[in-house]
């Protein structure tokens, strides 16, 4: 018997523009036009109620329009149907309009309700969190494992940054690589480019070891044991000024570790580039863009791993445990070193984001790590799309925006305008819960899923009889 998906409150919009496309386009028009008409459709719509609903309101602002033409044309066209470059076209666009941010987030419009885009450090925050997102999206979007612990790695590559790049342990005298620093400053000062590197295996490492005795349990259960160790990791961070009762002071205690040492290509390169590549980052002249440009490369190299894994036999492995994991099994799948893989993947990147971020700072803090950000981070993944990079990334751009900016942009807007004293941002998760449940109900394989997903949810999940197939 056949699941279907049950009709949803939009299928009566869906089916009159098909009604509408069958009319501009003709009964037999080929996918490509149709799927350019759905898209000019919805950019002309956009454009259409941006001008009744925000331009009375707001006035018209050529800043908005030029960004809807920019959209448009890298939206409509259907570039994809060029040879051999057209698929290049909108992810080459996308990256060079990233990449340019810094030169013209300030001439930006101001967006409805959400006030004016990012500046640069929040977008440096955003671009961590996607890093961050992407590394669960192949825990839970690739292998189909919830995992609510997974702040534990994004601590572990904080702290790696922050015990090497710092002057916690003080007897200790020890300098490699690392820019901006006397040489008779205490304290390891290794070069951060060095500890991103560390950061991400030592958290592929423990990623191993929790979960080697963990990954045996499904669903709920694994859940649990995940959530343990997510909750164990700030408790070690907030009482290791005293680990264990020894007197050894790991992490600083409540007072964090501080200042954490700034990436930087030293005097050296500085000078043979003409001042390219910055001597130190945090005393450059362009900081906040030095560490966004840094953070672009560190998502760029992410989202090149998790393409290429999920591609892989061991991403094949992954997507088969998710759709059934006895069925995987009697194909032969090695269960427990396929998860192994996947939770020592996403700790990978996780730790790389976390020393990162570390450095950025230039502190650790154990508040840093509390289990409310394994769940922001869950929350981007199925946001966004279980399993799609790009939906993923954009999940995590939005959530990490109202965090750090749009709520409480959007707190001011109200009281200013409706006359409310009300605290937006203090009702935080509150609100990312009720933006779930919308999606839940109205999109319920996120913003942009996967195409698998998205079969699984519009065609519903049954089995053909052979005789129909051969027939």
């Amino acid at each position: 018997m056949a699941r279907r998906r049950p009709r949803g409150f939009l299928d009566p919009v869906r089916e009159r523009v098909d009604v509408l496309e069958r009319r501009v386009l003709g009964p037999d028009a080929t996918p490509v036009k149709r799927a350019t008409f759905n898209r000019a459709l919805t950019a002309l719509v956009i454009l259409v109620l941006g001008a009744l609903i925000f331009a009375p309101l707001y006035g018209f602002d050529p800043a908005a329009l030029l960004a809807w033409l920019v959209s448009a044309a890298l939206y409509v066209p259907p570039w994809e149907s060029i040879p051999r470059v057209g698929r290049f076209v909108r992810p080459v666009a996308t990256l060079v309009l990233v990449i340019a941010y810094p030169f013209y987030f300030d001439s930006m419009f101001t967006i409805p309700i959400f006030g004016p885009f990012p500046d640069i450090a929040t977008g440096v925050v955003m671009l961590v969190f996607a890093m961050m997102a992407i590394g669960l999206n192949i825990v839970v979007g690739y292998a189909g494992l919830l995992d609510l612990g997974y702040v534990a790695f994004y601590a572990i590559g904080s702290y790696t940054a922050a015990w090497f790049a710092s002057v916690q342990f003080a007897n200790r005298t020890v300098h490699f690589g690392s820019v901006g620093i006397g040489p008779t400053v205490p304290g390891f000062h290794i070069s951060i480019w060095l500890l991103l590197a560390l950061a991400a295996f030592l958290s592929a490492l423990v990623g191993v070891i929790i979960g080697l005795p963990t990954l045996r349990l499904r669903g709920d259960y694994l859940a649990i044991v995940t959530l343990g160790f997510g909750e164990i990791m700030p408790q070690i961070a907030r009482n290791g000024d005293n680990f264990f009762g020894t007197g050894f002071n790991l992490t600083n205690g409540p007072n964090g570790i501080t200042p954490v040492d700034s990436p930087g290509f030293g005097a050296t390169l500085h000078r043979v580039t003409g001042g390219v590549l910055p001597d130190n980052y945090q005393t450059a002249l362009n900081s906040d863009n030095v560490f966004f440009w840094t953070a672009v490369g560190l998502v760029l190299f992410t989202i090149f791993c998790s393409l290429r894994l999920r591609d892989s036999r061991l991403g094949r492995a992954w997507i088969a445990i998710r759709e059934d994991e006895t069925a995987a099994a009697a194909m032969g799948v090695p269960l427990m070193r396929t998860k192994t893989w996947a939770y020592a993947g996403g700790a990978f990147f996780g730790g790389i984001a976390g020393a990162y971020y570390a450095s950025f700072k230039g502190s650790t803090f154990p508040g840093d790590f509390f289990f409310n950000i394994s769940v922001m981070i869950l929350c981007m993944v199925v946001l966004g799309g279980m399993g799609n990079i790009w939906g993923v990334i954009v999940g995590a751009l939005f959530l990490t925006y109202l965090d750090r900016e749009g709520l409480a942009n959007i707190g001011a807007w109200l009281n200013e305008n409706l006359g409310l004293n009300i605290e937006v941002p203090k009702y935080e998760f509150g609100i990312f819960g009720v933006i779930l449940l919308v999606v839940m109900l109205f999109r319920p394989e996120g913003l942009i899923p996967s195409a698998r997903r998205k079969a699984e949810f519009e065609e519903g999940v049954h089995d053909q009889p052979l005789y129909d197939v051969s027939h």
